[in-house]
Order: C-alpha cells, then structure tokens, then sequence
C-alpha cells in the first residue's frame, strides 16, 4: 500500500470544481470535501460541486460500470 497517498487534497492544494471552477470559501472546505464528489480521470483526481453534481447526476450514473448497479 502506498503510503503517500491521500484520499482528498492536501490543505493547500486546491480545491476547484472541474465543471464549473467553484471554489469553497475557506471555513467551509471541510464541509465540500464531504459534499462534493470526487472522481478520477486519467489518473488525476477531479472534484464537481454540489451544485453540478446535482445537475449532472444522470450523465454521472451513465459513466457507472453496470456491475455497479
């Protein structure tokens, strides 16, 4: 296992919405890394706000790999 991996971002790398550019205010970025969804694409970890994942739900459970459901 590869111990230098971290599952969200460090504290001073930032946290951006891959679809819109949304950035937390800083006293709420503890709270986005619980709500925001974050996915992983060609190997680089991405995360979609609250709010474009709400609206793009649909699109995001066609990606899903049937196995899945």
């Amino acid at each position: 296992m590869d111990e230098s991996r971290t599952d969200g971002p460090t504290s001073d790398e930032p946290l951006v919405c891959c679809v819109c550019g949304a950035v937390p205010p800083a006293a709420e970025r503890g709270t986005a890394l619980l709500t925001w969804s974050r996915g992983i694409d060609r190997g680089r970890t991405t995360w979609t706000c609250e709010s474009c994942s709400r609206e793009n739900v649909r699109a995001i459970e066609g990606k899903l790999d049937p196995a899945w459901w």
